[in-house]
C-alpha cells in the first residue's frame, strides 16, 4: 500500500511538471483558432483515443465521469475567460489558491480535518507562488473572480474524485474518456453559440504541434494520472503536489521560452519545491483510514 502511495504520489508530481509546460504551448495554439474552439480539439482528440477504453465498463465510467466531466468544464472555462480579463501573474497566483483551499474542501466534505502539517506545507507554497509571480497586490475584477472561482472548482474536483471513486471499481483510463468526452461536448457548444459555426482549421504545425503535446501530455496522461492517483492518496496531498505547477512553469519558460526569472521568483520557486517535497514525505496513518484506502485498490 505504501509503495502504491508513493508511486501515486510521484505521477503527480509529473502531471505538475507537464501542466507547467501547457501554458506556453496552449499560448502558441490560440494564435491560430479560437480559445474554445482550441479545448473542443484537444479533447475531442483525447475522447478519440480514449473511446475503446469505454467498451466493457461504460456503465461504471458514466455517472462519476458526467459529473465529474461537468466541474472540469467549468475549470477549463473560467480559467480561459479569466486569463483573457486579467493579467498573467493575477492568474497565476490566484490558480495557486487551489493549494490552500483544498483542505478546507477536503475537512467539509469527508468530515476529517486535514493534519496541520498539510496547512503549513499549503502555506508555503502560497508563499512561493507570490514569490515566482511577483504578485503582492491584487486587484480583483472579473477575470480574477473566474480564475479565483477555477482555483476553487480545482479543490472540489481533487476531492470529488476521491469521493466518488475510492469505494467504485472505476479503471482510470475509462473515466478519464467520460470527462474529456463532456469537456468536448461543452466546448462545442460554447464554439457554436459564440462563433456561430466551426471556423475551418489550420494548417500551420506551429497549431498542430503544440495541439498533440497537450493532448497526449497535458490531457491524456495528466488526468489519467490524476484519477489514478487520487484515489490513492488524500486530496489536500494530491494538490499540493499538483500545486508545484507554477514552478515547473517557470522553469519552462526560462529554458524554452528564454524568459528570465527574480531572485525573489528563484525563492518563490525553492519554497514550492520544500512543500512538494514535505508533502510526499511518509506520513503514519490510522489504522482504519488504511484500511479504507487499502479496500480502494
Amino acid at each position: 500500500m505504501e509503495k502504491q502511495q508513493r508511486y501515486a504520489e510521484w505521477m503527480l508530481l509529473a502531471v505538475a511538471v507537464v501542466w507547467g509546460t501547457s501554458y506556453g504551448m496552449a499560448k502558441q495554439a490560440v494564435l491560430f483558432y479560437p480559445v474554445v474552439g482550441f479545448l473542443f480539439i484537444r479533447f475531442l482528440l483525447t475522447f478519440v483515443l480514449l473511446l475503446p477504453t469505454l467498451r466493457l465498463c461504460w456503465r461504471q465510467a458514466l455517472p462519476p465521469g458526467l459529473i465529474l466531466g461537468s466541474v472540469l468544464l467549468a475549470i477549463f472555462l473560467c480559467e480561459t475567460y479569466g486569463v483573457a480579463l486579467t493579467s498573467a501573474s493575477n492568474a497565476a497566483f490566484l490558480i495557486s489558491l487551489c493549494v490552500v483551499l483544498t483542505p478546507f474542501v477536503e475537512w467539509l466534505m469527508f468530515r476529517q480535518r486535514p493534519e496541520t502539517s498539510v496547512f503549513i506545507a499549503a502555506a508555503v507554497s502560497l508563499c512561493g507562488a507570490m514569490l515566482l509571480v511577483g504578485g503582492t497586490q491584487i486587484e480583483m475584477n472579473k477575470g480574477d473572480l473566474l480564475v479565483l472561482g477555477a482555483a476553487l472548482l480545482r479543490a472540489l474536483m481533487v476531492c470529488l474524485t476521491k469521493k466518488m471513486t475510492q469505494h467504485r471499481n472505476v479503471p482510470a483510463l475509462a473515466l478519464t474518456a467520460v470527462q474529456t468526452g463532456v469537456v468536448a461536448s461543452g466546448s462545442l457548444v460554447v464554439l457554436l453559440v459564440t462563433e456561430h459555426g466551426i471556423p475551418a482549421l489550420p494548417e500551420s504545425t506551429l497549431f498542430w504541434g503544440p495541439t498533440l503535446y497537450l493532448v497526449l501530455f497535458c490531457t491524456l496522461f495528466a488526468f489519467f494520472a490524476q484519477n489514478y492517483a487520487v484515489k490513492r492518496t488524500s486530496p489536500t496531498r494530491a494538490s499540493l503536489l499538483m500545486g508545484s505547477e507554477p514552478l515547473f512553469g517557470a522553469l519552462f519558460a526560462v529554458l524554452w521560452l528564454q524568459e528570465s526569472l527574480t531572485p525573489a521568483a528563484w525563492l518563490g520557486g525553492l519554497l514550492i519545491v520544500a512543500a512538494s517535497l514535505w508533502a510526499t514525505r511518509p506520513v503514519k496513518r490510522h489504522p482504519e483510514l488504511s484500511a479504507v484506502m487499502e479496500k480502494t485498490d
